[in-house]
């Protein structure tokens, strides 16, 4: 353990070796609050917020980050390697790993036995460190007293980086994480913290460290593979206080929603319009100071102080409204919407009629399609699946849409806001026997310019099951029903709302197979519709 100078209030204790059962030490870093250089920080307890992840946290810059906020605001913001990751002992082979979870309940249960600390331990993190909040707190730790996951997963096979609607993602795992995390657990831990250990944990992980990937593309389906870091179905698990964080252009706005509604704690909701990066600095804005609120919650729940933080509304959600679509904005024109619970929005069909109409009706006459042929770089206005890069939003979808078949209302003589998720029921057949369906909401300005709302994906060959795969049939028409990202928005009088189907989210989703002819069906029999969560305007 090493003491850094005290700094604005904060003394930085670095390399706190945290002993596991197997006797593997795992690295902590903490800014814990510090009045004067003289004071001996063991000597005061104090309240502890956990991030756990395996991204080197001796890479980051001393005295930064909000684990340094959290210290000036009277918490100790504490860091902590994953085993076999940065400057921890052990063998890294993949990602949420039953042996993680144990790691992270042993450790936090150390941590509330310590002389510094009151037993009051919290865990925050995004992404990753979202994940592992919701995770280790489905484990219940005794000492665990509340968590702030940001841009997190409930289900590690429907909504994460790897699978999506059964069909495997492209740039972002290939070309991006996957790959990464092979150089970053390769990396040598810092002499300087580690000491005379640096050399020998070098070297555990350099041998028995394995790329994440392999075992990726080795589960092309749902099963048990993806449930150990999954709470979904098991929402009941978690007994602690929850503030979820997320955002309707992150590349994870389904689980925030989902969790939420599903949670009997105490329990709080924050979604924004923006990506994969904090609310404080995302794009698109507007960016709000989300640390404050992060603050209140924690003093609340482990300081006890009675703030009010339990008597606002605990759904705060950023209801967005058509912008130019420029893939460089910045910001996202809407407004806050607080409401004391999700809101349930009432159901309105558009049903796929002739002319490229989506009708308030259910259409007429037998055996009407349209067809499109599949492209395999269809997609490249839809921006980037946001799970790291900080851009990369839709531009016009026009581009796309010439390549789609597409449906769309006559204008709109009054405003239609939603909330949710959309649904869509689409009859359809394909000449190929592997073949995805994406269908785009989109809204559709009077100029024409189409800005894209939410996505959805089914891979055919998962109609029935994301278990158990079938080749579809050439030519034999399936029923595919899925729902698309859940999102908020305001079409706004005047404008038009569009759906659009295709067969590839490119770059996002890699391409598959076969070349193939696609029909979408819209007849009586065969009545292909899209439903909207519409509430309250």
């Amino acid at each position: 353990m090493i003491e850094l100078p005290t700094q604005d209030g904060v003394r930085l204790i670095k390399n706190v070796m945290i002993p596991m059962g197997d006797g593997v030490r795992l690295a902590l870093d903490m800014h814990v609050p510090c009045e004067d250089e003289g004071e001996d920080w063991r000597e005061r307890p104090r309240p502890l917020l956990l991030e756990y992840i395996p991204y080197r946290k001796d890479d980051s810059e001393p005295y930064t980050g909000y684990h340094h906020y959290f210290a000036r605001h009277g918490i100790i913001g504490a860091r902590l390697d994953c085993r076999g990751t940065g400057s921890s002992e052990g063998v890294n082979t993949d990602e949420y790993t039953p042996r993680e979870q144990e790691d992270a309940v042993a450790a936090i249960e150390w941590l509330a036995r310590q002389p510094w600390s009151t037993g009051k331990i919290g865990m925050i993190g995004g992404s990753y460190g979202g994940f592992t909040c919701v995770q280790i707190a489905a484990r219940q730790p005794p000492h665990l007293a509340t968590i702030i996951p940001i841009y997190f997963t409930d289900d590690r096979y429907t909504d994460d980086c790897h699978y999506r609607g059964g069909a495997f993602r492209c740039y972002y795992d290939i070309g991006a994480y996957g790959v990464s995390m092979i150089g970053m657990n390769a990396m040598p831990p810092y002499p300087e913290y580690s000491g005379a250990d640096w050399a020998g944990i070098w070297e555990q992980h350099l041998e028995n460290n394995t790329p994440y990937l392999l075992e990726w593309l080795s589960h092309q389906t749902d099963g048990e593979y993806w449930r150990p870091g999954s709470i979904r179905g098991r929402y009941d698990r978690i007994k602690c206080p929850v503030f979820a964080i997320g955002g309707w252009r992150d590349g994870y706005p389904n689980p925030p929603l989902r969790t939420f509604q599903n949670l009997q704690v105490p329990k709080r909701l924050l979604m924004g319009p923006w990506n994969h990066t904090r609310p404080d600095s995302a794009i698109p804005g507007p960016r709000i100071d989300y640390l404050a609120e992060v603050v209140r919650w924690c003093d609340h729940w482990l300081k006890g102080e009675e703030n009010g933080v339990m008597e606002e509304p605990p759904v705060q959600i950023y209801m967005q409204a058509y912008d130019e679509p420029r893939a460089e904005r910045t910001e996202t024109r809407g407004y806050w919407r607080a409401e004391e619970a999700l809101p349930e929005g009432e159901e309105r069909v558009y049903w796929l009629i002739e002319g490229g109409q989506l009708g308030n009706g259910p259409p007429s006459g037998t055996s009407a399609y349209d067809e499109y042929d599949y492209r395999p770089t269809v997609g490249i206005a839809g921006g980037l699946w946001s799970g790291g890069v900080p851009f990369g939003l839709p531009a016009d979808q026009r581009a796309d849409e010439i390549h789609s078949v597409t449906y769309t209302t006559e204008p709109l003589d009054d405003a239609v806001e939603i909330l949710g998720w959309p649904k869509v029921i689409l009859h359809v057949s394909s000449s190929a026997p592997v073949m995805a369906f994406a269908a785009r909401l989109s809204d559709v300005a009077p100029d024409g310019t189409s800005a894209l709302v939410c996505t959805g994906v089914l891979n055919g060959t998962r109609r029935d099951s994301m278990e158990s795969p079938e080749e579809m049939t050439p030519g034999e028409v399936y029923q595919l029903a899925f729902d698309l990202d859940a999102t908020g928005w305001r079409f706004e009088p005047g404008h038009c709302i569009r759906l659009s189907v295709c067969s590839a989210d490119f770059p996002n989703l890699w391409p598959t197979p076969f070349r193939g002819r696609n029909r979408v069906y819209r007849s009586a029999d065969r009545p292909s519709r899209i439903s909207l969560p519409v509430v309250p305007v």
